[in-house]
């Protein structure tokens, strides 16, 4: 009898507490993942993907960028964004901090395939590539 009232205690705790497995897993929050420079020259090298710069002011964007969306403005440009929310976007700044809110901006928005590559322009340049500049 004791050892029931333990455990029935402790199943109590553990769904107080948020601690069983259906609960957990539903309130997971999806997450988009980071890229290293070489993953990420190697993905350039077969580009299927969105590639979004988030840096503001413009100081510049890696070849092949298609979009320029403010990091702090993604929200406000969901129509220049895929439809499908499974296709893959790849997001970068200049050093990473303003690719990390748009990345999780996106996920907010229900995109599921978000990649950040977090070296942005500066490990870009520091690989011997170079940046394209947009006339104003």
């Amino acid at each position: 009898m004791r050892l029931r009232k333990y455990i029935f205690i402790l199943l109590m705790l553990m769904e107080l507490t948020g601690c069983s497995g259906d609960r957990g897993e539903q309130n997971q929050k999806l997450q988009y993942r980071n890229v290293s420079l070489d993953t990420f020259i190697g993905m350039m090298d077969a580009k299927d993907f969105t590639l979004i710069n988030t840096h503001i002011p413009y100081e510049g964007e890696i070849p092949g960028t298609d979009l320029l969306i403010p990091f702090n403005k993604i929200d406000r440009h969901t129509d220049r964004l895929p439809d499908d929310t499974a296709a893959p976007i790849v997001v970068y700044c200049k050093a990473g901090p303003m690719g990390d809110v748009a990345a999780d901006r996106l996920i907010d928005l229900g995109y599921s395939n978000v990649i950040h590559f977090k070296a942005g322009m500066n490990g870009w340049e520091k690989a011997g590539k170079p940046l394209r500049y947009r006339s104003p």
